[in-house]
């Protein structure tokens, strides 16, 4: 165990059946998830909590609560305005914090 503030970048794993929809999507769709992959691992905070939490997110992205009962539980990431989105959970253990992607969806 260290000391050391562990911060970004995060690390990120992927379930298995999330990876495979992710690699089955467009390329075009693909690089898009990379994108929220990106915005995901270099987050100050992966549960984009307070009021204004979406304001440093590139048009078109937004992450909320999957429910507001659970405020760390699982966050809904949106892409595409809204065309998309993966679930995560972010597991915020002293010794390698990481974000867990559960599902990917492209409408």
């Amino acid at each position: 165990m260290t000391d050391e503030f562990m911060g970004p970048p995060w690390q990120m794993d992927w379930r298995l059946d999330a990876l495979a929809v992710r690699d089955a999507l467009p390329e075009h769709v693909r690089k898009m998830v990379d994108e929220v992959r990106a915005e995901l691992v270099t987050a100050k905070d992966p549960y984009f909590r307070g009021v204004e939490a979406n304001t440093g997110l590139p048009d078109g992205m937004a992450v909320e609560p999957a429910l507001s009962s659970q405020p760390k539980g699982a966050r809904l990431f949106f892409f595409g305005h809204g065309n998309g989105w993966l679930t995560y959970t972010f597991v915020s253990r002293a010794e390698d914090p990481q974000i867990i992607v559960e599902q990917v969806f492209w409408l």
